[in-house]
């Protein structure tokens, strides 16, 4: 399928994980994809993987908690590929401790990446995304429904995605689509670190019983961004393999 030919998709914390996973999947169904995130080596060598697929794509380094930094990222779009079609806000920080164990700064930080950074996306590609008529997917969690000790600044950030998500479909349609992606366990570089024996206990969490891909979080983002969901707005999408639905009771 080639749902994206013609359209300019930026994406962000693109270096790695979800992100790179889908500017790649943008990529092969014809986007011409912006690369932002701070990891600059990294966002280069996803571009050129891009480009030997004979797509263009172009890598912007970009701090998003930065309102000049989205702006500097909004004005090379705009000179490398025209205005934007697509957004997906996916850049992240985590920042794990217990609200009494966490610092005020590393508090203030989770949220300026985690949060504000989609207001910041939504404010910067709002003209943009009204001239072509097209849509926003944010990367929030199943920690904005769930609650999993350490993660207090995490879990609201997600939490507020998907609540500013809400708002920003009720404030811009018709003219834009505004729709979330709910990750559960995906083995991206996150996981590294992680023991087998912890990573199989959160595979038979899910109902699918194994960890999910980076490729198929990747999957949902372009469904809500291709005209396949022009019907869908608002809405947070669980790509969890079941993890929200599973309980073990007796």
């Amino acid at each position: 399928m080639q749902r994206f030919t013609g359209k300019t998709a930026v994406v962000t914390g693109a270096a790695g994980g979800i992100g790179a996973a889908t500017a790649l999947r943008l990529a092969s169904e014809g986007a011409t994809v912006i690369l932002a995130d701070i990891a600059d080596a990294a966002g280069q060598a996803v571009v050129e993987r891009i480009v030997a697929g004979g797509t263009r794509a172009a890598y912007v380094h970009c701090d998003v908690s930065s309102p000049e930094e989205w702006e500097r990222l909004r004005d090379r779009t705009h000179e490398i590929a025209g205005p934007a079609d697509v957004v997906h806000n996916n850049a992240f920080i985590h920042l794990p401790g217990a609200a009494h164990e966490l610092t005020a700064d590393a508090w203030d930080r989770e949220i300026s990446v985690n949060l504000k950074a989609l207001y910041l996306a939504a404010r910067t590609f709002l003209d943009d995304l009204r001239s072509t008529k097209g849509c926003f997917v944010a990367t929030s969690s199943v920690h904005a429904n769930f609650g999993l000790p350490g993660n207090p600044a995490y879990a609201a950030a997600k939490g507020g995605i998907c609540a500013l998500i809400r708002q920003l479909a009720v404030e811009y349609g018709p003219d834009v689509r505004f729709n979330s992606v709910l990750p559960g366990p995906i083995l991206t570089d996150v996981w590294d670190g992680v023991s087998e024996e912890d990573q199989r206990m959160s595979a038979r969490a899910t109902a699918l019983d194994r960890l999910g891909a980076a490729d198929e979080v990747a999957s949902a983002v372009a469904f809500l961004a291709s005209a396949d969901a022009s019907y869908i707005t608002g809405t947070d999408l669980l790509v969890d393999g079941g993890w929200s639905v599973k309980k073990e009771s007796k």
